[in-house]
């Protein structure tokens, strides 16, 4: 027997449930931009900077794009708030899915797995010292 592939939109109800009961990381937060959106695409998202590090009280604001062929492609994420990172379009606030600061996005990844994935990274030798713009900034 094959593999059971759940459908996009099952799939992000549960992540959207699993996000409102406060279910997994607590340092990352997401939610749909519009309670109206029926498709789940836009999403608001937040990453609390990771202790010990440059980003360390900061909250920094993303925007998350669960495309129609989502899960099978990762999500597009955008930082609004601005940071000085690897794997971040300083012009645009684009992430891009680099390794090895990310795994090779498959299926079962989630959106809060993605932002779990950058907070990591804002912590990794590359970008755990990198100066940072002023604190409120954005794209």
């Amino acid at each position: 027997m094959g593999e059971v592939v759940v459908p996009r939109n099952f799939k992000l109800l549960e992540e959207l449930e699993a996000s409102e009961k406060g279910h997994g990381d607590m340092s990352v937060s997401m939610g749909l931009v519009k309670n109206d959106d029926i498709f789940l695409t836009e999403w608001n998202a937040s990453i609390l900077g990771p202790p010990g590090s440059i980003h360390d009280g900061r909250l920094y604001e993303l925007r998350l794009t669960a495309g129609p062929n989502y899960p099978n492609e990762p999500p597009v994420i955008r930082f609004i708030s601005k940071i000085n990172m690897s794997s971040v379009d300083q012009r645009t606030g684009d992430v891009s899915y680099n390794p090895p600061a990310f795994p090779a996005w498959n299926r079962t990844m989630t959106l809060e797995s993605a932002l779990v994935n950058i907070k990591n990274a804002m912590n990794s030798s590359a970008n755990r010292r990198l100066p940072q713009p002023p604190d409120g900034s954005r794209f």
